[in-house]
């Protein structure tokens, strides 16, 4: 049964079952403009905060997943006094911050990919705990193809891929299908478009289903552990499994199954 749906001109929220979507708008590239970061950083903040929404989906529908950032609007701001620079600076640190409320999102995050997931489009991707995408669906970092480089993209990029594969994409600019995605990581799983949603709809609800504040302390556990060294990295987590089998709730269930 559906609960909530807001709907604005950039992002569509639909909540049921426990799994909110956040579906894309400004068609068919869905691009990340300025206001459309905000609006996504707005709707990852609201949903931090929201218990009914256990589980975050983000879908670009169609041919292109999303196109990364909006290139006709950074195109606007080279008539500007500094030729863009105060523009680009806002952009990319407010891109920078939705990203990573993205990734540390007490909630786990899903991107739904049936089309193409380029530059900014796919740091939206691999800035999501998992990704689930079409057999269909293509990849790029293409920077390099405009005399840039894709470096921002890459910090969530390289997170999900060996450095020689995110520098084969940073360096060539190709476009990569889901089997390649698939085998080194960008992607959990490549479907049938026409099974992709019904698919990711069941996994979502799986995860909702879970306990929910152990979910989030070991996404954020899991995130901090990764970046340390080995020794540390095991006294980090035994701390936080302490804690979750500490939990009242835990310790209940527990002493009703165990008889103790």
């Amino acid at each position: 049964m559906l609960a909530t749906e807001r709907d604005t001109d950039l992002i569509t929220e639909t909540l049921e079952h426990g799994v909110l979507t956040l579906t894309l708008g400004a068609p068919p590239a869905h691009p990340l403009s300025l206001a459309m970061i905000d609006a996504l950083h707005a709707a990852i903040t609201r949903a931090a905060q929201n218990g009914a929404a256990k589980v975050i989906v983000i879908h670009g529908p169609g041919n292109i997943f999303c196109a990364g950032h909006d290139l006709k609007e950074i195109a606007r701001h080279r008539a500007d006094a500094d030729c863009g620079r105060d523009y680009l600076q806002r952009l990319f640190d407010r891109c920078a911050q939705m990203m990573q409320a993205l990734t540390l999102s007490p909630k786990p995050t899903i991107a739904m990919v049936e089309g193409i997931a380029t530059a900014g489009g796919l740091q939206l991707v691999a800035a999501c705990d998992l990704a689930f995408a079409a057999d269909s669906a293509t990849f790029c970092l293409p920077g390099i193809n405009n005399k840039g480089f894709c470096t921002t993209p890459a910090v969530a990029v390289a997170r999900n891929l060996t450095r020689k594969h995110v520098m084969e994409m940073l360096l060539s600019g190709d476009t990569y299908d889901a089997q390649w995605a698939r085998e080194t990581g960008l992607i959990n799983r490549a479907l049938p478009v026409a099974e992709l949603p019904a698919f990711v709809e069941d996994f979502a609800r799986k995860l909702a289903s879970r306990y929910g504040e152990n979910v989030a302390d070991g996404k954020r556990t899991l995130y901090r552990q990764v970046e340390m060294p080995l020794a540390e990295a095991y006294a980090h987590a035994t701390e936080a499994m302490i804690g979750h089998f500490m939990d009242p709730d835990l310790i209940e269930h527990d002493q009703k199954a165990w008889g103790a």
